[in-house]
């Protein structure tokens, strides 16, 4: 049996509706507000629920509970390990962080996590998903809006470029891996993913001069990117209410991809997806419109 944990969130939503569209595959979906019926409470933060939430699971697929202090994340990820091993899962599959993002603040929960993972009594998968393309939009709306207007595009996304993802395309992935490993387990196998970090970078790299081009398209003018600052970025950031922490781990990607760490060199993405990774041009015009 197959859980999926996050199943409220954008990718394991996917991720349990792609497994549960397929044949023979026994899944159940695992959130923090589970009802028992349609899903098992699984509460990251509580960790004598995932005792029983993972009874009876051989392949656990762990979505990333990320958007929190690292000090948080690390205690909720240790429990889910330790909750694994009493449970007697077999294998756990993480959606962890690409390398591009290897010097960026969001690696270090990540690169803890594939380590206790590593320590565990189970096998394991590490799927290094590359940054959402919705992200690189996100990051760019604040300064997409006015350049409706203005024509300028000013962000401080420097000269680099970052290489982007469809969420769709890491679920597919996700997907595969977990029924396979299911399947293999059932018959009395090992998986054939057991061990392995697959680098699942998207294939696209986009910067400051791209998006503006596709704002042009999408504001029907022409736009100019302006690269801001750094201090710029960070007072916008204050200003909108963020937590410290998400105010850290975005100035982080500016700085990375200023800095041309996010563009990525190699990926496993063509070769574990059934067909041509996603266009991701119209995802992040959408997201930063």
């Amino acid at each position: 049996m197959i859980l999926v944990t996050g199943v409220s969130g954008g990718l394991g939503r996917l991720v349990l509706q792609g497994l549960s569209a397929l044949d023979g595959v026994d899944v159940v979906a695992g959130t923090r507000g589970g009802d028992g019926s349609t899903a098992r409470p699984i509460d990251f933060d509580d960790p004598a629920s995932l005792a029983e939430g993972f009874a009876g699971v051989d392949v656990l697929v762990m979505i990333s509970a990320g958007y929190a202090e690292d000090d948080v994340v690390l205690a909720r990820h240790g429990a889910v390990a330790d909750a694994a091993a009493a449970a007697g899962v077999r294998q756990v599959i993480y959606t962890s962080l690409a390398g591009s993002g290897e010097r960026t603040t969001l690696a270090l929960p990540h690169r803890w996590t594939e380590n206790r993972l590593a320590e565990g009594p189970f096998d394991h998968t590490i799927l290094r998903n590359g940054l959402y393309a919705e992200l690189l939009g996100g990051l760019s709306a604040a300064a997409a809006a006015p350049a409706a207007e203005s024509g300028i595009f000013a962000a401080a996304l420097g000269t680099g470029r970052m290489s982007v993802v469809a969420r769709e395309d890491l679920a597919d992935i996700t997907v595969r891996v977990a029924a396979e490993a299911d399947g293999e387990l059932t018959t009395g196998g090992r998986s054939r993913h057991a061990g392995r970090t697959y680098e699942l970078e998207g294939v696209t790299a986009l910067g400051g001069d791209e998006i503006a081009d596709l704002l042009a398209k999408k504001y029907d003018r022409p736009v100019t990117y302006q690269p801001a600052s750094l201090s710029e970025a960070r007072a916008a950031l204050a200003g909108q209410g963020f937590e410290a922490y998400q105010i850290t781990h975005t100035l982080s990607l500016f700085s990375n991809m200023g800095a041309g760490f996010l563009e990525a060199k190699d990926s496993d993405l063509p070769e574990l997806l059934a067909a041509a990774p996603r266009p991701v041009h119209d995802l992040v015009a959408d997201a930063a419109g």
